[in-house]
């Protein structure tokens, strides 16, 4: 589907991504309103991959391939939690930026949520388990089967979130209230 044929019926593309230095998940979603619908998820793996350097690299070419092929017109991500390794933050942080940098490099606008509020928008339940997240997937887009590995199941959330929130004011631990709105929002009040 060309992005003229898309914009004339109203549709988007939702590239979710959970970003993983060993494995990355990606899910692709076409909505139309308040409707949506499975393109495709998978994962990327990266275990084999030698080093650091090598896996940001494949990163980097991967996600780039899913944005030529399926020319997504956003790209939502889940963002890092905080853990206890430092490392490995780093490490995690690093792929999730360079996952950023494809979409960017595009021009493609992306959106960043914590892994609660996925949680939330999906199951209803933040601390839902990722179990919890696939089967409910499963059920919102008819899925035969639950994948084995369940970061593609992450990745189909973070779409289905941004879908869910798209347009609405995302405060991201700032205060919310009129004069967040205002002060992020200025095109939108009238004078």
């Amino acid at each position: 589907m060309s992005k003229a044929t898309k914009k004339e019926a109203k549709e988007k593309i939702i590239l979710g991504i959970d970003p993983g230095t060993n494995i990355m998940g990606y899910g692709l979603i076409l909505t139309e309103g308040k409707k949506y619908k499975l393109i495709q998820y998978g994962v990327i793996h990266l275990k084999k991959y030698e080093t650091h350097e090598l896996k940001l690299k494949k990163i980097f070419e991967r996600i780039t391939g899913i944005i030529d092929e399926f020319l997504p017109d956003m790209v939502a991500l889940e963002a890092p939690f905080y853990g206890a390794n430092v490392q490995s933050m780093l490490k995690l942080g690093r792929a999730q930026g360079v996952a950023m940098a494809a979409a960017l490099a595009r021009d493609i606008p992306i959106t960043e949520y914590s892994p609660k509020k996925v949680k939330q928008s999906v199951t209803g339940n933040g601390n839902a388990s990722k179990e919890q997240v696939a089967a409910m997937l499963q059920t919102l887009f008819n899925l035969t089967e639950i994948p084995k590995l369940l970061d593609s199941t992450d990745a189909l959330a973070v779409a289905l979130c941004h879908h869910f929130h798209e347009g609405r004011v995302q405060t991201r631990g700032r205060s919310a209230g009129w004069k967040s709105f205002i002060e992020e929002n200025p095109d939108r009040i009238k004078k």
